[in-house]
């Protein structure tokens, strides 16, 4: 587990990437006609401060990943320069930028669960119509109160 002062240098990290990309970097393989396709998601720093994974997600298809890919690898060293100079830290973590994961795997857990609705649909069709094999009441009742009489008399 981090300390409190690892994760907030992590925010702070977050926070000064993310400036930096949509204000001071005007690199146009990160931005397209609508705005900025680089999201930064996390940073997780070492427990030592020396390293700093950077994730991002980028809005578009294949061709915009790997022109953001290059764009955030020609920007590492302006980037890391000003984490240090706000950072105000002696020795600057070095910054590794990696692609988020996680929108694919939530868009896999979305088409997952529309299967899943779409099968549960399917058996609820076929089981409308269904009825219960044998008595509508299968369990056995408590003897009538005339079987008692016979035993008293």
């Amino acid at each position: 587990m981090s300390s409190p002062r690892v994760r907030k240098i992590a925010d702070r990290i977050k926070v000064i990437v993310a400036e930096m990309l949509e204000r001071r970097i005007k690199d146009p393989r990160l931005a397209n006609d609508n705005g900025h396709l680089v999201t930064v998601t996390d940073v997780r720093v070492s427990g030592d401060t020396q390293q700093a994974t950077v994730f991002y997600t980028v809005l578009g298809g294949e061709t915009d990943l790997v022109a953001t890919e290059a764009a955030l690898d020609s920007a590492r060293g302006l980037i890391r320069s000003e984490v240090g100079k706000q950072l105000g830290m002696r020795h600057v973590p070095t910054i590794d930028f990696v692609r988020d994961a996680l929108p694919e795997s939530a868009r896999q857990i979305d088409d997952l669960l529309e299967r899943v609705r779409a099968s549960d649909a399917q058996v609820a069709a076929a089981a409308s119509g269904a009825r219960y094999a044998g008595e509508p009441d299968p369990y056995r009742k408590p003897r009538e109160a005339e079987d008692s009489e016979d035993d008293d008399g």
